[in-house]
């Protein structure tokens, strides 16, 4: 290996460690937890420390296929290079840290895979089209999938005709369904993913899916079961322990959904650099960026945050986080990167129409409907263009 693939192999572990940090300091680390800390049921600190070591889990146990996506599934018919790797990380980390230091509205999923593409059809790949499609798919359905449905919740929270710990109880089993079909990495023969469902079915005489939906349904009413008793004792109370165990399962959602866009890239080096199985190194890296990052810089946006979840209380807040964490844990089951941004910003509008407000206007929608194909675009020219200018002076030189 000679000198300069090493000063490229170096940059690339830089800048996917720093896009890494970012992450965790900005929003995506820190949105998780601030209704709880809204509603007193959390500290600060103690907030940012969960969501670090939270954010970290999710990135080791769910990470992968989206990692395999970003650093594989973009482009067909090349690998990428150490200079590509270097070049497309180098723009995701400026792209991240813009969002975070600066405040701009960059959807950094979009801008991100926008680059990598261009790195890669600059390289002479050819486009994933299915993948694409996938993508396009899913970002377009997800402001629809997740509007009505937080509409509904929070009408339904509101509303005086139903007993709230009954219903409550009921949101509670449906995301435990989620939690025990989630797949993680260690569940799973080397190198695959597994639910809970899936692993602990297997004891049940029968049929796969009959064993799996079992299990869904034990995990289900347990969970419901524990928070009917608790919102029936103390509904306040209720409120805010369900808030933080959303509020848990958020951030381990933001470590599986976010670490890819950082280290995606890096996957194609760790293959050519070892044997074995490269994905839980490159994860365990990302989420030590992450993990950093929130620990060191995500108190001072949790804070932020929690003055705008306090004027939506704890109805509204749950409300927003059922739906968001369901529709990001499709993405991750589906390798497909999601906007935390696109998600959260169409629940706060379901939830605004709810009660009468317009919390998001239709000419906000349009301008960050333009954002996100714009940071697509401008993602792909960059990439394209830098990386063809540098591979072209390197080539002459």
């Amino acid at each position: 290996m000679d000198a300069g693939t090493v000063v490229l192999i170096v940059v690339a572990l830089a800048a996917s460690f720093f896009a890494a940090w970012t992450i965790g300091a900005g929003s995506s680390g820190s949105t998780p937890f601030a209704p709880a800390v809204g509603a007193n049921a959390i500290t600060t600190m103690r907030a940012a420390f969960l969501v670090g070591v939270l954010a970290f889990a999710g990135a080791v146990l769910q990470g992968a296929a989206i990692t395999e996506t970003i650093g594989e599934g973009l482009i067909e018919g090349v690998t990428l290079s150490p200079l590509a790797a270097a070049v497309a990380l180098v723009i995701a980390s400026v792209y991240i840290a813009a969002g975070v230091f600066e405040g701009y509205p960059i959807a950094t999923a979009f801008a991100i895979t926008g680059s990598i593409v261009g790195v890669g059809l600059a390289m002479g790949g050819d486009p994933a089209w299915g993948t694409y499609a996938e993508l396009v798919a899913y970002w377009l359905v997800t402001p629809v999938a997740v509007a009505p449905p937080v509409y509904a919740i929070t009408k339904l929270l509101r509303s005086d005709a139903y007993r709230e710990s009954v219903t409550v109880a009921l949101l509670a089993g449906a995301v435990g369904a989620v939690v025990a079909n989630m797949e993680f990495l260690l569940l799973g023969p080397p190198g695959e993913q597994a639910s809970v469902a899936t692993a602990v079915g297997g004891v049940v005489p029968g049929p796969a899916l009959v064993g799996r939906l079992v299990i869904t349904v034990v995990i289900a009413t347990a969970v419901g079961w524990i928070v009917y008793r608790d919102a029936d004792a103390d509904s306040v109370r209720a409120q805010r322990r369900l808030l933080l165990g959303l509020g848990a399962l958020m951030a381990f959602t933001a470590g599986g959904g976010k670490v890819g866009l950082a280290v995606g890239p890096l996957l194609p080096l760790a293959e050519t650099m070892t044997t074995s199985d490269p994905i839980t190194p490159v994860l365990l890296f990302g989420g030590v960026g992450m993990l950093l990052g929130t620990w060191m810089a995500a108190t001072r946006m949790i804070k932020a945050l929690t003055q705008d979840y306090s004027m939506l209380g704890p109805r509204r807040a749950i409300a927003i986080f059922i739906p968001s964490f369901v529709i990001a844990q499709v993405g991750i089951a589906l390798g497909l990167p999601m906007s935390f941004n696109q998600i959260f910003i169409a629940s706060i509008a379901g939830t605004g129409y709810a009660v009468g407000s317009k919390t998001v206007s239709e000419r906000k929608f349009l301008v960050t409907a333009v954002a996100w194909v714009g940071s697509i675009a401008f993602g792909l020219a960059v990439g394209y263009g830098v990386y063809a200018g540098i591979s072209g002076v390197t080539e002459t030189t």
